[in-house]
């Protein structure tokens, strides 16, 4: 099982992906942690790579593929015990989205692929964001109310910070980035019927399920 998960910051997309994760067992592919994984080797990419995302630059997609089919690899020489990934806000342009179907294909895992997108406006999105706080040890994202305002993780115990980039101007900018790059993407899969999307601004609980039931509609076929 292939999932892809898209959607606007503050989409909800990474408690998605944690409760997909503990439900069905499956591995996990996010191309930011691919990123910052690869900045660590020292050579002439990561140190490219360390540049383009501290200016709020775009990896190109051919570096992205590259790290892709390595990930990939890996999952596939896990045998019987590999049930399936997600991917978490991957692919972002058409080219990565034609190529992530290339890879799949290679791989013989594009028979159960789901595309999903967690739907929510851009006023919930500027709403949640302005209400969040995250950890900058385990990344573990903290929402804060009128009532309560959260100041150590509860995950690891860190001191919770709110990201300079979290704030309606840096929101909106992540949103506009969203509709040029991600958007084009969106609706390369509409025009071929492969998009589904789930009503995102409903309760986690309601969302799981409703992705659930997308999930089940193979097996009860």
């Amino acid at each position: 099982m292939i999932l892809i998960l898209l959607g606007k910051s503050g989409s909800g997309k990474g408690t998605q992906v944690d409760l997909l994760k503990d439900k069905l067992g499956l591995d996990f592919l996010g191309t930011g942690a691919l990123l910052r994984e690869r900045k660590k080797v020292g050579d002439f990419s990561a140190n490219k790579i360390a540049s383009v995302i501290d200016n709020g630059g775009i990896v190109p997609p051919p570096v992205v593929f590259k790290l892709w089919m390595n990930k990939f690899d890996e999952f596939k020489n896990k045998g019987d015990s590999f049930k399936g990934v997600i991917l978490d806000g991957s692919p972002r342009k058409i080219l990565e989205a034609q190529l992530m179907d290339d890879a799949l294909g290679w791989f013989e895992w594009d028979k159960r692929v789901k595309i999903l997108l967690i739907d929510i406006s851009d006023e919930e999105a500027i709403n949640r964001i302005a209400k969040r706080k995250i950890c900058p040890k385990c990344g573990h994202i903290a929402i804060i109310s009128d009532s309560i305002d959260l100041d150590v993780c509860s995950e690891c115990g860190e001191k919770l910070i709110i990201r300079p980039e979290d704030t309606i101007e840096g929101t909106q900018k992540r949103l506009e980035w969203f509709r040029e790059e991600v958007g084009e993407t969106v609706n390369y899969y509409e025009s071929m019927g492969r998009l589904i999307k789930i009503n995102g601004e409903q309760s986690i609980e309601n969302v799981f399920n409703d992705i659930m039931k997308e999930i089940e509609k193979d097996d009860n076929n």
